[in-house]
């Protein structure tokens, strides 16, 4: 029997620090069309902002599949009523197994219980496998809520 074991896990443990990792090189090698190295993750990683993604301003979450860390999640609450949804990774290994939809599931939840009644997020146009999932998963375009070079398109949903 296979099965996914989703659960809250401080950003910094051994497993929460690989999937980061993991998230930042696959993110930044897309964008820059060749491979991060070790040197550039390690900068993309520090003062990240990780540190937040824990109760009150927010939540990350680690899933397993089988026991093996397989994906990572986070939130951070912009106000008393807006969460963000940050850094969704699933190793390519694990897609395809329904773990992006249980863990947007768990981390919807999550904001839920820190207060948010919306969800929103961003991202670029290019990470097309990540923007199918938000809108199969009742997320729509919004107006932009923030800027930064890697801001391309919005999305929102109500909790």
């Amino acid at each position: 029997m296979t099965s996914w074991h989703l659960t809250p896990e401080a950003f910094d443990t051994a497993d929460a620090t690989s999937l980061r990792r993991d998230y930042y090189d696959e993110v930044a090698s897309r964008y820059w069309k060749r491979p991060a190295t070790s040197e550039e993750i390690d900068q993309g990683l520090a003062g990240d902002g990780a540190e937040l993604l824990t109760p009150p301003t927010g939540q990350f979450v680690v899933g397993r599949f089988n026991g093996e860390a397989a994906a990572c999640g986070g939130l951070l609450m912009l106000d008393s009523g807006r969460a963000e949804l940050t850094r969704v990774y699933l190793r390519p290994a694990f897609r395809g197994k329904n773990g992006a939809g249980l863990l947007l599931e768990l981390l919807e939840s999550e904001a839920r219980l820190l207060g948010a009644s919306r969800m929103i997020l961003n991202t670029r146009l290019d990470l097309v496998e990540a923007r199918s999932l938000y809108v199969r998963h009742g997320y729509r375009e919004i107006p932009a809520y923030c800027t930064g070079p890697y801001v391309e398109i919005c999305y929102g949903k109500g909790l």
